[in-house]
């Protein structure tokens, strides 16, 4: 997955909820619903999340050096997990708080409408900003919507996907709760907006604190992209077998693939190194993200099948 397509969903979102934050802080100084509260806190940590998804794309496209010597691709995880743990804290246990603290102390609101005009127009801006997202994702979706965010690699379009779609629920919930605060004179509605905002962006929270923490920590090739590799190995006319193979994100655009390799015994050193060529060539054809590859060659013997590694597989050319 490219930067360019998840750079674009990002500031399309953070333009969005900068604006949609201003409205609602008004609109919260005028009406004092802590449904309108809680919302403008949720568009502000948007807006600080987009900035910090945008960061670490920056950080990211730093050059590799002796210290990290396979780059800073791996930012833009690191940041996309500080997303998770803002609107956690900074959205989710502040709208918590909130809504507690209206039930415990009920006031009603003031200028009733405001808050109604403000969210019904703040709905339509984060329909733009999803569906901008939603544009941009799919051309890499492949299968449902959750599996596009369990599997992709690139952390930002999954994480805007999220987050406007948490936004819109919000933005439900906040109406809902103020409506019936103006319909019924009960002010606890829109305390029990306010809590279910909460809880709504402590859910998502957890999704993204998951996901990216799985990519942190190190995820492999797909299925298929595995699958394919190995094709390309195997393909290889002077290949005995694919005996061993481990792959890794290095960051979303770049796939680590360390393989050892069985040629024939009667193969000279200058024909194994053309071979290599060969098949890096082949599985960068194959797997164009597969960018840092290494390959060591090695003879094929049927006892390495004796007790081998859980992570040891072998795979001759001829099956």
């Amino acid at each position: 997955m490219s930067a360019s397509g998840g750079t674009k969903a990002v500031i399309a979102a953070l333009l969005a909820n900068t604006g949609i934050a201003v409205t609602k802080f008004i609109a919260w100084a005028f009406s004092g619903s802590s449904a309108m509260l809680a919302e403008a806190v949720h568009s502000v940590a948007d807006a600080g999340n987009q900035a910090l998804l945008l960061f670490g794309g920056k950080r990211a496209k730093k050059k590799a050096d002796a210290e990290h010597p396979f780059g800073y691709g791996r930012e833009r995880y690191l940041w996309a997990f500080v997303v998770a743990i803002v609107l956690f804290s900074v959205g989710g246990m502040f709208s918590i708080y909130e809504g507690i603290e209206k039930l415990r102390h009920p006031h009603p609101l003031e200028v009733p409408w405001l808050p109604i005009v403000v969210l019904i127009i703040a709905i339509i801006m984060e329909s733009f900003s999803l569906r901008t997202a939603v544009k941009e994702s799919l051309p890499f979706k492949k299968g449902s919507w959750i599996d596009f965010v369990r599997h992709a690699k690139s952390p930002e379009l999954p994480v805007v996907l999220l987050e406007d779609i948490a936004a819109l629920l919000g933005l439900v919930f906040a109406l809902f709760g103020v409506s019936l605060t103006i319909l019924t004179g009960d002010p606890m509605w829109d305390g029990i907006g306010t809590l279910a905002i909460g809880a709504l962006l402590i859910v998502v929270a957890l999704i993204l604190g998951f996901e990216t923490q799985s990519l942190l920590v190190g995820e492999g090739a797909l299925p298929r992209d595995v699958s394919t590799i190995r094709a390309a190995i195997n393909a290889h006319p002077r290949v005995e077998a694919l005996i061993h193979m481990k792959t890794l994100y290095l960051g979303p655009d770049e796939l680590l693939v360390a393989a050892k390799v069985a040629f024939p015994r009667t193969e000279q050193l200058s024909q194994v190194a053309a071979h290599i060529d060969e098949l890096e060539k082949s599985i960068r054809e194959a797997v164009p993200v597969a960018k840092v590859i290494y390959l060591e060659p090695d003879v094929y013997r049927p006892d390495n099948k004796v007790n081998p590694p859980t992570d040891t597989f072998v795979i001759r050319a001829s099956d």
